[in-house]
């Protein structure tokens, strides 16, 4: 198993963030677990330069419904990131909402690679690995 660089969770809501990230360190699959409380602090966090480079993590898991900025509204600001700030990242949509609604707008990013209900669980977690970093995470 090579494990990622970077997963970022983006939720405001602190228990998910906190069993999410418990799942992460437990399952081994990344050197560095970011959190983020909002749309606006996950931009701000892709935006911003760490020893003159961006944090481009390998794995976000995104959360739809949070106050301010939406999951949804996450997804079209992100899009307009430039190249260096977005690069290698797989986005995955974690929710609590079983509105098909939902999931339809959700089939329309392209950005969007799953779309799975909360809690992250340790099998959906190797799920989302094995589908988007291929011969990773192989048993």
């Amino acid at each position: 198993m090579q494990p990622l660089r970077e997963i970022l969770l983006i939720d405001d809501s602190e228990s998910d963030n906190f069993i999410h990230s418990r799942v992460i360190k437990k399952a081994g699959v990344t050197a560095k677990t970011t959190i983020k409380y909002s749309g606006e602090e996950g931009l701000d966090y892709l935006r911003t330069l760490i020893n003159e480079d961006y944090p481009r993590p390998d794995l976000i898991f995104l959360d739809i419904n949070m106050p301010g900025m939406d999951g949804f509204e996450f997804l079209e600001h992100y899009e307009n990131l430039e190249d260096t700030q977005k690069a290698h990242v797989v986005i995955a949509m974690l929710t609590t909402s079983t509105s098909p609604v939902d999931r339809d707008k959700a089939d329309k990013y392209d950005l969007l690679q799953h779309f799975d209900n909360k809690p992250l669980t340790e099998e959906s977690l190797m799920k989302v690995l094995r589908n988007q970093f291929p011969g990773r995470f192989d048993d």
